[in-house]
């Protein structure tokens, strides 16, 4: 899979997620897999949504364009995703509507070795 440099070069589950990180802005997702370098994303994964206070109001908070060119930070995100065959995001920190971190098992394949 070639390396994602805006929203038209996303797959649709990547579309998804990324429209909810921009939404939500502050938050966490938990427990998502990964088949096939794809999340799987039904059922929708927890999410943790962080509250902040004496903040700016999240309804005049601008909306992104329907397409537009990715950040450093999804490109790293979406990339390292593309790389794991089989696995599950324990938990995926978002801040400011990026990917900040994240915590990934990788599934051993029946002969002991790592996948993806």
């Amino acid at each position: 899979m070639s390396i994602p440099a805006s929203t038209r070069d996303l797959l649709p589950s990547e579309q998804r997620i990324v429209a909810d990180m921009q939404q939500r802005r502050f938050c966490r997702y938990e427990f998502i897999s990964i088949r096939g370098g794809e999340l799987v994303l039904n059922p929708w994964p927890a999410t943790v949504t962080a509250v902040r206070f004496a903040s700016q109001d999240p309804a005049t908070a601008t909306n992104p364009a329907a397409e537009f060119q990715l950040k450093r930070q999804m490109i790293e995100f979406l990339e390292y995703v593309r790389t794991i065959d089989s696995g599950e995001i324990r938990c995926l920190e978002v801040r400011h509507g990026l990917p900040f971190s994240m915590e990934v098992e990788h599934c051993q394949s029946a002969n002991g070795g790592e996948r993806g």
